[in-house]
């Protein structure tokens, strides 16, 4: 039985790795480099947005900073309006940057915020690019929320034309259709951070606490592996990172070989950090790269540009509703 919270599934299960039995590859060739934001990063995983705004939130983000400092990856700090709102609960946020001072650190605020806001968070941290997150769901789902989303574009055009770092597009659970994401591309946005159904859902947890819907919408949303598909059909140049219920170096494999350039992963950390010592957390992060090396080698691939040249099946459900949606996943392993 799921948990308060989580969807049934992203749909990752519909998408089919082809194993290789033949693969003249040597362990020490396996190269899970990338870059980005014009940094090299060791891994293609982002430490998605989790929290902020208490003193628990700053031992959380501390230990998760560590974490992305020593194994070389981004990393998002949950919503900063209430250090915006509330400067000193600001030490939260910038825990990440004193324990990273080198790292990829991501700030987060809401598509609504204003550019005044938004410069505020993006200094808080010395942020390298800055997440504008979309909840509609969320908020409609919370007795408390907003009901008035009106102007959301003019508003993400003026963040990113006064945005000093790149501007994140991202989802909090729910996925981003393809015409979302032609709307957003169009005002100026030209990174997404998918964040499909599949993971946290926070229309079940609003509902948990007294919310609006009374479990009537807990299916809502696109699966993350539908989700992910349909940016990528849209062959625009965009980068486009897989999260959403991501759990296992299958599950990332199975992102980067659709075409992703990365994988956000936010629960997966933060169960790691609050249920493990040290030791046992450096030990879960190297068999988690350990599987994802492995997971490339049995598929025949060196790197991620080498496993994103192999086929790709997609079948069940995922198939049914990307043909649906006019996208011919007959194609998809001769994409490149």
């Amino acid at each position: 039985m799921a948990n308060v919270g989580d969807n049934a599934s992203t749909r990752l299960e519909d998408v089919l790795l082809i194993p290789q039995s033949i693969s003249d590859i040597n362990w020490e060739e396996i190269d899970l480099k990338t870059s980005f934001l014009n940094k090299t990063l060791s891994l293609p995983i982002i430490i998605n947005a989790i929290t902020g705004g208490t003193k628990r939130a700053a031992r959380i983000n501390a230990k998760l900073a560590k974490i992305a400092k020593n194994y070389n990856i981004p990393m998002a700090v949950g919503s900063q309006t209430i250090a915006i709102e509330i400067p000193e609960l600001a030490d939260t946020f910038t825990i990440a940057r004193q324990e990273n001072p080198a790292g990829v650190i991501i700030a987060n605020i809401s598509a609504f915020t204003k550019s005044d806001s938004m410069l505020k968070a993006i200094d808080m941290i010395e942020a390298d690019a800055i997440q504008i997150h979309f909840n509609i769901p969320q908020e409609l789902a919370m007795l408390e929320g907003d009901r008035n989303f009106k102007g959301v574009i003019k508003n993400v055009r003026e963040l990113v034309d006064n945005s000093p770092v790149p501007v994140i597009a991202k989802e909090v659970g729910f996925g981003f259709s393809k015409e979302a994401i032609e709307l957003l591309y169009n005002a100026g946005v030209r990174f997404f951070d998918i964040s499909g159904a599949g993971g946290t859902n926070f229309i079940a947890i609003e509902d948990a606490r007294q919310g609006m819907f009374a479990g009537s919408f807990n299916s809502w949303g696109i699966p993350t592996a539908w989700s992910l598909v349909e940016a990528l059909s849209l062959e625009i140049p965009i980068c486009v990172i897989s999260s959403g219920g991501i759990r296992t170096a299958l599950d990332i494999t199975k992102s980067l070989a659709l075409g992703a350039n990365y994988v956000g992963m936010a629960n997966w950390f933060l169960q790691l950090v609050l249920n493990n010592t040290d030791e046992e957390v450096a030990n879960k992060l190297d068999n988690l790269i350990y599987c994802l090396k492995a997971s490339l080698l049995m598929c025949g691939a060196k790197n991620i540009f080498e496993l994103q040249k192999k086929p790709v099946i997609i079948l069940g459900q995922t198939k049914d509703y990307l043909q649906a949606r006019g996208i011919d996943t007959s194609l998809w392993s001769a994409r490149n």
